[in-house]
């Protein structure tokens, strides 16, 4: 078999010559940082605290000289600071610093272990004459006798024990100095000497790699790069659905073997191009030999031609079927769409007419004008009909006035707000004040619609406010269920607080009833009755319920206008809020003004 330089063996030849090389510069960095890293720890751990111990031991041996001249030329008794200073140097500091010297003169040379152990002795001689002087000065007493002070001054003087031993421990000590310095010099001259070795090999053996990549590269480039790229250009074009114009010339490797089996495929999807096109034209009978035996594609190919002259063939039955069955049900729907589209108006016009008779139930506008000369009524239903109303009558020179919030809203709503209403009548005819008007009207409507029957489970009642107001004494009494009274006095709202059980719900309790409160009202003061629905609405930037708290602080700021200017407002004021959203429950306001 003849040789041949494959693709495997191009990229394995030119990446093996670059691993050799990064290898050599991997393993030179590697010794050299472990080299000096080991030069660095001893500087670290070794030189550097010699020096800094031994120039401690220096600075010691010299503070132990000042202490024991000040201890003979100064009189002072045994607890003076500078006596203190020399035996804590004596007894504490001289011992631990020998330790830490003794333990880095380890790793020192013959030579200066020799002097450091010289250098300790002298110490030791050093300071049993510091403490036979300590011995002869213990205290003040002592200094008097010329016997003690004399000898102590003679150790001290020129020719003195003391004097020359510190002098000779000082020269000893600046000799071992001046080794450990050029010891540490010599280590790190020597650090950076590798450091620079390293740095000359690897500028050149960066070069050398930067040169062979170029030369890989331009190999790379031209044996494989380049006709892998003109392959991707031809799989480009087939990927647009475009049959490239040229073949390329293959070479004796991998990208010519798949030079030549693209050529192939090119050639036989033209092929397959040619005969689907015929297919998809209709002419069913065109011939088409697949590749060869193994040749999946053309064999579905001639499977689909035969699947798709009879799938026309039943098409066309289909779809003449279809379309009578398509013909038939439309006809259907449009029948369907006319009766939804009469039971619908049937419907509307059943609910407008319910609508006229429960506004029939409602006050006359001449009756409230009459009534409550100074106030107003705002009432926006939710649907045609609604769960709220509002009830005026009049009784022994009394006005009773209500707001009244029935379950549900719509048609629901309605029918309770015509049994509310004649409830409500009933009740006035045998009680007057607001409370036992409550109760009674509770009675009648659980016993209406049976709320407290054995096993039933209707719910439905009416939260309300209901005032009586006499004009000639500006007396107002009230009683509520669920919904408050606000008053408005002197630019504060002033709040009566209802019963928290609804009409119609616990008419079985007899300890339940409703409170009557009475009120002294007062010239220019404001009196406002509603449902729920104005609080409850949703809207605003955030889409949020409008509260209770909003509703009273814009009651405020309607404090000296006139009634009907307040009913705009207020219906404005909701109407801005709600904006494009539904009003999502009836909404009922009364408002009246004491003058």
């Amino acid at each position: 078999m003849a040789f041949r330089f494959t693709i495997g063996k191009k990229i394995g030849t030119g990446f093996g010559v670059l691993l050799f090389f990064i290898v050599i510069v991997f393993y030179t960095t590697y010794t050299t940082l472990t080299d000096s890293t080991n030069i660095n720890d001893e500087i670290t751990n070794v030189n550097n605290p010699s020096v800094a111990s031994l120039e401690e031991l220096k600075l010691l041996t010299v503070r132990s000289k000042m202490l024991i001249f000040n201890w003979v030329y100064i009189q002072s008794q045994s607890d003076h600071p500078d006596k203190q200073k020399l035996n804590r140097l004596i007894e504490r500091d001289y011992p631990y610093l020998i330790k830490k010297v003794k333990k880095l003169a380890i790793n020192w040379d013959e030579s200066d272990q020799k002097k450091i152990k010289i250098v300790f002795a002298k110490l030791s001689e050093l300071f049993e004459l510091h403490e036979e002087v300590i011995l002869v000065l213990p205290d003040w007493d002592s200094y008097e006798d010329p016997m003690n002070v004399f000898p102590a001054k003679y150790y001290l003087g020129d020719d003195g024990d003391i004097y020359i031993k510190t002098a000779e421990i000082l020269f000893e000590l600046d000799d071992l100095i001046r080794n450990q310095k050029f010891n540490t010099g010599n280590q790190t001259e020597n650090m950076q000497t590798s450091f620079s070795n390293l740095k000359l090999l690897t500028r050149w053996l960066g070069i050398m790699l930067v040169i062979f990549g170029v030369l890989v590269a331009f190999y790379t480039t031209r044996t494989i790069v380049r006709p892998v790229h003109k392959l991707k250009m031809i799989l480009l074009t087939l990927s647009k659905g475009v049959f490239p114009k040229q073949t390329i010339k293959a070479k004796n490797d991998e990208i010519g073997e798949m030079t030549n089996a693209l050529n192939r495929v090119i050639s036989g999807l033209e092929g397959t191009k040619n005969f689907a096109i015929s297919v998809g034209a209709g002419q069913f009978d065109t011939h088409y030999e697949p590749l060869s035996e193994e040749d999946s594609l053309g064999k579905t190919l001639m499977k689909m031609r035969d699947d798709l002259a009879e799938n026309e063939r039943m098409l066309e039955q289909k779809v003449k079927e279809r379309t009578a069955e398509v013909v038939e049900k439309q006809k259907e729907v449009e029948l369907q769409n006319e009766k939804i589209s009469e039971l619908y108006e049937e419907v509307t016009d059943s609910i407008k007419y319910a609508k006229g008779l429960q506004e029939a139930i409602l006050p006359p506008d001449e009756f409230v004008e009459e009534a409550m000369p100074d106030s107003f009524i705002l009432y926006k239903p939710k649907d045609i009909v609604s769960g709220d109303f509002y009830w005026i009558e009049k009784k022994k020179d009394k006005v009773y006035f209500a707001a009244v919030d029935c379950t549900g809203h719509g048609v629901p709503g309605a029918f309770m707000s015509i049994v509310g209403y004649n409830a409500l009548n009933e009740a006035l005819r045998t009680n007057d004040d607001p409370g036992s008007i409550l109760d009674a009207l509770n009675k009648g409507i659980s016993k209406t619609l049976h709320n407290n029957a054995m096993g039933s489970t209707t719910k439905d009642g009416m939260d309300l406010a209901l005032c009586c107001y006499d004009a000639k004494t500006k007396q107002l009494q009230y009683a509520g269920a669920f919904n408050p009274l606000y008053l408005i006095r002197d630019g504060e709202v002033n709040q009566l607080r209802a019963d928290k059980f609804a009409i119609g719900g616990y008419f079985e309790d007899a300890s339940k009833k409703y409170t009557n409160h009475v009120i002294q009202l007062q010239e220019k003061d404001y009196v406002y009755v509603f449902s729920d629905g104005y609080a409850d609405q949703f809207g605003g930037p955030k889409g949020k319920k409008f509260m209770y708290k909003r509703f009273r602080d814009y009651l405020l700021t309607l404090n000296g206008k006139s009634m009907n200017a307040q009913r705009d407002f207020l219906n404005n004021t909701i109407e801005q809020w709600k904006g494009p959203l539904e009003q999502i429950d009836d909404i009922l306001v009364i408002g009246m003004h004491v003058s």
